[in-house]
């Protein structure tokens, strides 16, 4: 049977664990009482209640001290009266001092777990409060969503110009006029189908420019309507938009207009409706954590004071649980109502009345841990280990790497091969940090905002990563074999490429297999780094565009291979396209400095939505980086002693930026007033030495440069040697990431611990918007 130690350590809530009962402490305390208790006689069961009455008399005390900020108004009538009236801190003192034995740890005790419930009420208050604040604005803002598509369903319905709500609508951003002399029947009832439309959205909480005078004036005219819709700038046609002033544009267009007003209004609907049902899903989400926040609490509670009735054989638990369950967090049934509140609307507007649709969204499964997966992560690691010693032997006994074929396979062969295992290598990584954030309690999932149902686990990751190296190393075997054989040197060289070109293929496959959703939801965050800075950056979108910046000799041997396939297509002279000219060095220059603009820009846009300086700074170390990495690129050109004092001090620049950025700001670190010297006060390792480690492991892999700068590698050793040896540093720099992975996140959900934060703040569609009438 699991110890509720650990069933609750495994349960609560990362983000709000320091809200949750101490348990660990209560139990220290009842061990405390425990050793220090002399053996008392149970007292009969006829006489207990006289026996905690002469208790009572003896040791009185002050209960439920007050250390923290007061509640809100509401909250706190909940917490000081009960049903009944009647005090409840006071009717807790009275009851609880019978219990009360001579041992100063019982005191302790029950003062320490009259503070808890307090934290507990507290905190459960505040979120309720705010969660129910929460689905007020919801239900507001859904009315006036459905008031909206009403009125653009009327819009549709409409043939006639003259009669439609896009020629007569009063919700435009302009006075429309009607004609003076259109005194007809069917005028005056769109115009009271319009006045009956600007009510229904006033008692929605719609105000409107002189809406004490909306009917209709002496020239037709209507009041414009002070509503506007608030779309992020999250893709880049609303980034210009918003650059160029216009992104706050009203809900309704000018009915003077075309027709395509009518769709950019349908639009905007579409994109407000997308918007309040991801926020009914993070309130129903909210709403289901404090109801397990509640009863995780609760059970605690239970369990901590039977522990205390067993070693202080008395029997308190009873009457101190009846107090805690006229507790708010017990006792109050909002969050429930709440829940079922959404449930009824979701599946009513957001699932057409479907409600196992609607159960999907707002409840969706976790899928279960498969041990096929282990079965077949086993079985392709196996089946690479043997693959690679065979390609082993083939390749000594082939002689593809003597000096006469080194060039010619190194060319065909190499980029694609190292490509693929610089890719693999980061792939494992990844799953080892998907296995320490796992086994850490870091919430990735909620920090990258990944789907439960289709988010890749740490096994996952491990097969992804043993696919790909068994097919590579087995298609490297088949072009030896072949390579030994009458097949044309042509043909035969072919076969790289054509490996390439099956896994592009399969990366876009819009077939659902091999990880379809987690494929095109790299493939739609790739983008949006590609397209910086017209996209909103989200976490997601930094940490991969972070991965880029390690991954620059990967993008070069994709460069080298693509080269070399579709030079040898067109019938051009390989080597010197591929390895020499002026293409050759733009690409180079194009392919260093593109992680580091990518990741530049995504700052840049962060600071022109946040307006933090941190992030210019921030932009200013992949700045420097772009310079030490065009000193290299040009020295390795122009080998001279100034280029070599130039890369020299822009790489040591360079380096110590980015050392100070990774401990200061990513990982957190580096605070000489923390309570873990240089560290920082939260740490989520036990053992502090792992960080000292981590940082000079860090400071190590960083200055890795300089054994490319001094180029060591390529006085005495052959050109294959020197491609491993610069295989080797890539692969250096890969792990330096996937361990910087870990702290990055780790910094990031310690962030969210100390803000609460456990649910995703969607914002709403629909604001008032200041006007001058």
């Amino acid at each position: 049977m699991v110890k509720f130690s650990k069933e609750l350590e495994a349960q609560l809530i990362p983000e709000w664990k320091d809200a949750f009962v101490n348990y660990w402490h209560l139990k220290k305390l009842v061990k405390r009482v425990k050793l220090s208790r002399t053996p008392v006689p149970p007292p009969p069961p006829s006489s207990a209640a006289s026996l905690f009455s002469s208790l009572a008399a003896h040791f009185p005390l002050r209960l439920l001290r007050r250390r923290r900020r007061p509640l809100d108004a509401d909250h706190l009538s909940q917490v000081k009266k009960s049903e009944d009236g009647i005090d409840v801190n006071e009717d807790r003192e009275t009851e609880l001092s019978q219990f009360f034995s001579e041992e100063d740890e019982v005191k302790m005790f029950f003062e320490t777990l009259d503070e808890e419930l307090d934290k507990v009420n507290e905190f459960y208050g505040s979120r309720e409060s705010e969660f129910v604040e929460r689905g007020d604005s919801l239900r507001e803002q859904l009315g006036i969503l459905l008031e909206f598509k009403r009125i653009l369903e009327h819009r549709r319905r409409k043939t006639s110009p003259a009669g439609g709500f896009s020629r007569s609508s009063s919700f435009s951003p302009r006075h429309s006029n009607f004609s003076e002399n259109s005194e007809s029947n069917e005028a005056s009832a769109e115009v009271s189908e319009t006045d009956e439309a600007i009510a229904a959205l006033e008692r929605h909480g719609v105000t409107f420019i002189n809406a004490a005078v909306r009917g209709k004036t002496k020239k037709g005219n209507k009041p414009k309507m002070a509503l506007r819709v608030d779309i992020p700038a999250t893709t880049p046609s609303r980034t210009i938009s918003a650059v160029m002033g216009m992104l706050w544009e009203d809900l309704i267009n000018n009915p003077n207009k075309d027709a395509s007003g009518d769709s950019i209004s349908r639009k905007k609907i579409q994109w407000s409706e997308k918007m309040l049902r991801g926020a009914f899903v993070e309130l129903y989400k909210g709403l289901g954590l404090l109801k397990t926040f509640s009863s995780l609490n609760m059970k605690a509670f239970v369990k901590i004071l039977k522990k205390f009735d067993k070693v202080a054989n008395q029997k308190a638990s009873t009457t101190y649980l009846q107090q805690v369950k006229r507790s708010p967090f017990i006792s109050s049934d909002k969050v429930v109502r709440l829940m079922d509140e959404v449930e009824s609307i979701f599946t009513k507007h957001f699932a057409n009345n479907d409600r196992k649709k609607a159960m999907k969204y707002l409840r969706p499964q976790q899928p279960k841990d498969s041990h096929m997966t282990t079965f077949f992560v086993g079985l392709f690691t196996g089946c690479f280990v043997s693959l690679f010693i065979v390609y082993a032997i083939l390749a000594h006994l082939s002689g593809v790497f003597s000096r006469t074929n080194e060039v010619s396979y190194m060319d065909a062969v190499y980029p694609v091969f190292s490509m693929f295992a610089l890719l693999s290598l980061h792939m494992f990584v990844y799953g080892c940090n998907l296995f320490t954030w796992k086994h850490a309690r870091i919430n990735y999932n909620f920090i990258f905002e990944f789907q439960s149902s289709t988010a890749l686990k740490y096994r996952d990751a491990f097969l992804v990563c043993t696919i790909t190296m068994t097919a590579v190393v087995g298609a490297l075997v088949i072009h030896l074999i072949l390579g030994l054989t009458r097949f044309s040197s042509v043909q035969v060289d072919s076969i790289p490429g054509l490996l390439l070109l099956i896994f592009l293929i399969l990366l876009v496959c819009p077939l659902d297999i091999f990880y379809r959703p987690t494929r095109y939801y790299f493939l739609r965050v790739f983008r949006n780094i590609i397209f910086s800075p017209f996209y909103k950056v989200l976490f997601v979108d930094s940490f991969l565009a972070d991965q880029l910046t390690s991954q620059i000799t990967l993008l070069r041997l994709m460069e080298s291979a693509t080269c070399y396939f579709f030079a040898g297509s067109f019938g051009m002279r390989r080597g010197e396209v591929c390895k020499s000219g002026t293409l050759y060095w733009e690409l180079a220059y194009l392919i260093s400095f593109l992680p580091y603009y990518w990741r530049a820009m995504q700052c840049a846009r962060r600071w022109f939505d946040d307006n933090d300086l941190d992030h210019l700074a921030n932009m200013g170390k992949y700045v420097s980086a772009m310079v030490a990495a065009g000193a290299r690129l040009t020295y390795s050109r122009q080998d001279t002693r100034l280029w070599f004092v130039i890369v020299l001090v822009t790489s040591f620049v360079a380096t110590i930026y980015q050392l100070y950025w990774d401990f200061a700001k990513d990982w957190g670190i580096l605070n000489p007033k923390s309570r873990n010297p240089w560290l920082r006060d939260e740490l989520i390792l036990k053992n502090k030495g792992v960080y000292y480690l981590s940082i000079v492991l860090n400071v190590i892999l960083r200055v890795a440069w300089v054994e490319t700068v001094l180029q060591l590698h390529k006085l005495h050793i052959r050109n294959i040697e020197s491609k491993m040896l610069d295989f080797l540093l890539a692969s250096l720099e890969v792990i330096r990431r996937g361990h910087w992975n870990f702290y990055r996140l780790e910094n990031e959900q310690l962030s969210n611990i100390g803000k609460y934060r456990a649910v995703k703040t969607v914002p709403l569609p629909f604001r008032e918007a200041d006007s001058d009438g």
